[in-house]
């Protein structure tokens, strides 16, 4: 019975694409960590600037000119 199971191939490709799938959700969560904080910051100066924009063009003045 032991030699018949570890001579079955049923489920490998299943095994295949359960560690497949792994690795891809480990890739995007090492991705996530390196650029998190580098994203975290250009959202913050973008979001400075944006604002910068709405308070000069509401209160009519130009910080350009």
């Amino acid at each position: 019975m032991f030699k018949k199971f570890a001579k079955s191939e049923s489920g490998a490709v299943t095994v295949d694409w359960v560690v497949l799938a792994g690795a891809v959700v480990a890739v995007g969560v090492g991705v996530v960590t390196v650029l998190g904080d580098g994203l975290d910051t250009a959202a913050g100066t973008l979001n400075n600037n944006l604002d910068s924009v709405v308070d000069n063009a509401t209160s009519g003045t130009d910080s350009d000119e």
